[in-house]
């Protein structure tokens, strides 16, 4: 990446709404009635959580009526690292009336996206089908795309 590209990436993370405390991220889950709440939790600062803050700002605007978009620094709010076992650099997770829905995305964890999903289409996708199946009750979905092959070269 060319340094001008790392200053507009490092700025992405700026442009999500941030929740700075645990109580912040249990209000934003508990109250939110009509939408996917789309958690980001990791590291400003970190590659990987740059590129998926890009595509999470990429498509704010096209699932606002479905899907609202946070981002949470994990040293900043430590509370859920032990709860949801936030160890990778980037982890996206999905809550729907106060409840986490889970994804199976084909990797054997369906409790998150812990890589940077780099195409927007994939994710608005994945966002759509939580959103659906969630509103039906189920606490699981099964992603459109099947993700069990995506470290195979």
């Amino acid at each position: 990446l060319l340094p001008t590209q790392t200053k507009i990436d490092l700025n992405m993370s700026y442009m999500l709404p941030h929740l700075h405390s645990g109580w912040q991220v249990d209000q934003a889950i508990q109250t939110e009635e009509d939408r996917v709440v789309v958690i980001r939790f990791g590291r400003d600062s970190d590659q990987t959580c740059m590129v998926q803050d890009e595509v999470l700002f990429g498509i704010a605007e096209k699932v606002k009526n479905f899907a609202v978009i946070y981002l949470v620094d994990i040293d900043e709010v430590p509370d859920f690292n032990g709860m949801y076992e936030l160890y990778d650099a980037c982890t996206t997770m999905f809550f729907y009336r106060n409840k986490h829905i889970m994804v199976d995305l084909g990797t054997g964890n369906n409790n998150k996206i812990n890589w940077a999903l780099a195409d927007k289409q994939e994710l608005i996708d994945i966002i759509e089908i939580v959103y659906r199946g969630a509103r039906k009750g189920r606490g699981l979905v099964v992603s459109p795309k099947d993700y069990s092959t995506k470290y195979r070269y």
